[in-house]
């Protein structure tokens, strides 16, 4: 909503000497308005990939190099063989979420959202909740 992105980006505007510019930066002018919600909204689409993207590649490292312990001793006695017992139990967990996921969006949709969200914005008039 405008009134939350007017709060956190105002946040950087504490940051010494350089705040002011950051958020001017961040705000794609001297006010919240149109791009700025834009701006948002393509950080919260892109983020998500970045971090599986990330998490793709701590897989890749830790498949080229292997894991350790703290103690630096290899010992084979307690392993865990990753495919089958692990893939079962993530692939469980992931069906359980997307199920819950699916059900909520379906019969739900407003389960989480604040009440204020449909009341049109209005910029001179603060509410109540940020003053």
């Amino acid at each position: 909503s405008y009134w939350a992105a007017q709060v956190i980006s105002s946040m950087v505007t504490a940051i010494p000497v350089v705040g002011k510019d950051v958020a001017i930066w961040v705000w794609g002018g001297y006010a919240v308005g149109n791009i700025t919600l834009k701006r948002l909204f393509s950080v919260h689409f892109i983020f998500p990939f970045v971090m599986v993207g990330l998490a793709v590649l701590h897989l890749a490292f830790l498949h080229t190099t292997g894991s350790g312990n703290p103690l630096g001793v290899d010992s084979d006695c307690s392993l865990v063989r990753f495919h089958s017992f692990y893939t079962v139990k993530d692939l469980v967990g992931v069906v359980v979420g997307c199920t819950v996921l699916v059900f909520v969006v379906s019969f739900y949709p407003y389960m989480l959202v604040d009440g204020e969200s449909f009341v049109p914005c209005d910029y001179m008039d603060t509410p109540k909740s940020i003053h």
